[in-house]
C-alpha cells in the first residue's frame, strides 16, 4: 500500500521563517558590533529596518550570499569599511528639495537672522551638498551671505569630497531651478555656476562661506553657539536611542531662540527637548529653542 506524504504544515513554516529572521538578525548584530570593535565606526543604533536593506544591498554588490559573509569581508579588508560606509550613509538630495521648505524658511526664519552681525549655521548630515548650496544662494538672495558661515558635515568622506568639489550633473540643473523658483527665488541659478561638458561648477561665490568637515552624529562632539541648525531626513534612519542622543547633541549646540530644521517624517514630539522648543512652521518642521 502506497503513502502520500502530507504537505508540511503552515506552522512549520513559520516556524522556519522565525528561524531564519533571528539568525539574519543575529548576522547584522555581529556584523556591525564587529565594526564598532575594529574600526570604532558606530552603527549599533541604526534603525534595524533600513540597515537591514541597505546591508543587503551591498552584500549583493560584493557577491557576498549571506550577512556574516559580508562579515568576513569588512573586517579582513579595511578597504571594505568605506564602501560599508557608503552603502549604509547613502542619501538621496537635490537642490531645494522640498521647495515649501525652503519658501518657510525665507519667510519665517529669515526674518529672525537679520538682527544678528554673525549667523553660524551646521548643516549636519550635509551628504553631497546640494542643500547646502541651496542654503547659501537662498542667503545671498536676502543679502545675508556675507555674515554667515555654513558649516556642512557628513560621516561620508566620499560624499563630503563631493560637496566640497560644488559639481553637480547639468542634467539636474532644469529641475533645481523648477525647485528654486517654487522656493520664491526671484533669479537664476545659472548665475552661480558655469556650465562645463554635462557638469555645473558652482562659482566661488556661493562656495566662499562654506566650511566642510567630517563629522559623525553617532559618536562625536557639539557645535557651540549655533544660530541654525539643519538635518533633514537624517534622523529617520535612526533608532530611538539614537535619535534621543542627536536631539541633545542640536539641544547643547543651539544658542537660546536658535533655529532647529528637520525633515518631513522627522520630529521633536516624544523626545527629552520637546518642551524646549517652540514651532516656527510645524508643517515644516522648523522650532525655535525657547529656553
Amino acid at each position: 500500500m502506497s503513502s502520500v506524504r502530507a504537505a508540511p504544515a503552515p506552522q512549520a513554516e513559520v516556524k522556519d521563517s522565525a528561524t531564519a529572521d533571528r539568525l539574519e538578525a543575529l548576522e547584522i548584530e555581529l556584523l556591525v558590533e564587529g565594526v564598532f570593535r575594529h574600526y570604532g565606526v558606530d552603527f549599533r543604533n541604526y534603525s534595524f529596518a533600513s540597515l537591514r536593506r541597505r546591508l543587503w544591498n551591498m552584500a549583493h554588490v560584493e557577491g557576498a550570499s549571506t550577512i556574516s559573509a559580508l562579515q568576513d569581508k569588512v573586517l579582513h579588508d579595511p578597504k571594505m569599511l568605506d564602501r560599508l560606509v557608503r552603502h549604509v550613509s547613502v542619501t538621496f538630495t537635490s537642490m531645494f528639495r522640498d521647495p515649501t521648505f525652503y519658501a518657510s524658511f525665507r519667510g519665517d526664519v529669515v526674518p529672525l537672522l537679520r538682527a544678528h552681525p554673525f549667523i553660524r549655521i551646521w548643516h549636519a548630515g550635509c551628504a553631497t551638498g546640494e542643500e547646502v548650496y541651496s542654503m547659501a544662494i537662498l542667503l545671498h538672495d536676502e543679502n545675508l551671505y556675507e555674515r554667515c558661515r555654513i558649516y556642512a558635515t557628513d560621516m561620508n568622506e566620499v560624499s563630503l569630497k563631493a560637496a566640497k568639489s560644488g559639481i553637480f550633473p547639468l542634467k539636474q540643473m532644469d529641475e533645481n531651478q523648477q525647485n528654486y523658483a517654487a522656493a520664491g527665488g526671484q533669479g537664476l541659478l545659472s548665475e552661480h555656476y558655469v556650465a562645463k561638458y554635462d557638469h555645473a561648477i558652482f562659482r566661488q561665490s556661493p562656495k566662499k562661506n562654506l566650511i566642510f568637515s567630517h563629522h559623525n552624529l553617532v559618536i562625536d562632539g557639539s557645535f557651540n553657539e549655533l544660530n541654525v541648525i539643519l538635518c533633514r531626513n537624517v534622523m529617520i534612519y535612526f533608532n530611538r536611542v539614537l535619535q534621543e542622543r542627536v536631539h541633545r547633541l542640536f539641544y547643547q549646540s543651539l544658542r537660546r531662540f536658535g533655529i532647529l530644521c528637520l525633515g518631513r517624517k522627522e520630529s521633536l514630539r516624544g523626545t527629552p527637548h520637546e518642551p524646549d522648543y517652540e514651532p516656527v512652521h510645524g508643517d515644516e518642521r522648523i522650532w525655535r529653542r525657547a529656553r
